[in-house]
């Protein structure tokens, strides 16, 4: 066998591995890209867990295929800007809210995803703060009403197993924010997540044993996170208000 032959033979064979490892790359990331949607997903859901389950699709038994098509008949997805207005041009898939949290406040876009189940109306605002280690971030629904606690949930990238990671783990903990208020009256006072235990029942939940610091990072996340969306929801309610008077 010549050597020009040997010469060709390696550089066809080098050019077709190059070409099956870069597919099998593209494949690859398109599937991580693909379940990380969908474990996203998954976490917006599980705000809305009880609504679902009385509407007879119970977050535990959902399939993949079924929270995409959630996502597809019973969601809208919109980006408002800092004063609550809703921007047509951004695509909802485009808001990484870590870059927007990167960028001066009055430049921020903001995701959210309003459900319809079962003729009622669901709000889940993303937020975004940091623990003791690093960043933590969490998806909080709000009924009708824009001001009742349907559910939370949390995730971190670096908090302590067993300490501050319960904001993730630990579903009792979780569940405390169910039928909490953001607002007292007409003020908006957001969530309190106190050592201690919980003292003013509607607007405060337990605090983590040996977790202070990342719960007090919950506490800021919530407060500064809803706040963000404080003129989109309170523009809400008031036409919510209006067409209450209205029907009257």
């Amino acid at each position: 066998m010549s050597t020009k032959y040997i010469y060709t033979f390696g550089v066809i064979m080098t050019v077709v591995v190059a070409l099956l490892l870069a597919g099998f790359r593209t494949v690859t990331a398109e599937a991580a890209a693909r379940n990380e949607d969908i474990f996203n997903k998954r976490e917006i859901l599980a705000t809305l867990a009880e609504p679902l389950a009385e509407a007879g699709s119970p977050i535990e038994t959902l399939t993949d295929a079924e929270v995409l098509a959630i996502f597809d008949e019973q969601v809208e997805q919109i980006v408002v800007n800092p004063a609550g207005e809703q921007v047509a041009d951004v695509e909802f898939s485009a808001i990484d809210l870590a870059k927007e949290y990167k960028k001066p406040e009055a430049q921020r876009l903001y995701p959210i995803n309003i459900f319809n189940i079962d003729g009622e109306r669901y709000y889940v605002f993303s937020v975004r703060g940091n623990g003791l280690w690093d960043a933590i971030w969490g998806n909080i629904a709000l009924a009708s009403d824009l001001n009742t606690v349907t559910g939370a949930s949390f995730d971190h990238a670096g908090e302590t197993p067993g300490l501050g990671a319960e904001i993730k783990d630990n579903a009792g903990w979780k569940s405390q924010f169910k039928g909490k208020k953001i607002y007292n009256g007409d003020e908006f006072v957001s969530i309190l997540v106190r050592k201690g235990g919980a003292i003013d029942q509607e607007h405060e939940v337990d605090g983590l044993s040996g977790a202070t610091v990342t719960a007090d990072g919950v506490t800021k996340m919530l407060y500064n996170g809803l706040k963000a969306y404080q003129p989109f929801i309170e523009e809400q309610r008031a036409e919510a208000g209006a067409t209450s008077m209205n029907l009257k």
